[in-house]
């Protein structure tokens, strides 16, 4: 699904972060910063594993991504889907592409990244159901401005 929209996939593969929406078992959606990454049609986030999304997702695996836009809001990506929690998934610091991608914000918030592997060991694969995106190139714009 991803990789039929190439804007979209470019998108993501820029961005450091998106907000991702959790829903609780009582029904509140709750919403945070994620670093994440897009893995072929999937986005993959790692987790402490006493983070509420966890027990969130294993309630109601229903989630989504978006993508912060422009201040006009021109451009939008938002991703609906279904996470899983994969507690077998490969360690951060053995993917090459999510050390590359987050390196400098690791080294800056005082990890390695095999302490930040250690603190966010759990895993989520989310397989997006539904793709709505618009004038991407703004948000692509906008994400490089840090506006």
């Amino acid at each position: 699904m991803l990789t039929d929209k190439p804007d979209v996939c470019e998108a993501l593969d820029r961005a450091l972060i998106v907000h991702l929406t959790a829903v609780t078992a009582e029904g509140q959606p709750q919403t945070a910063p994620v670093w994440f990454l897009r893995v072929g049609d999937e986005i993959v986030v790692y987790n402490r594993p006493d983070t509420p999304r966890l027990a969130s997702i294993r309630a109601n695996d229903r989630v989504s991504v978006t993508m912060r836009g422009d201040r006009e809001a021109s451009g939008c990506v938002t991703i609906e889907g279904r996470a899983r929690i994969e507690p077998d998934m490969p360690p951060a610091d053995r993917r090459p592409d999510y050390v590359a991608k987050y390196a400098g914000q690791i080294a800056a918030l005082g990890w390695t990244p095999e302490s930040f592997a250690a603190d966010y060991s759990v895993g989520i694969v989310i397989t997006p159901t539904r793709v709505r995106a618009w004038d991407v190139a703004e948000v692509i714009a906008a994400e490089e401005a840090g506006s």
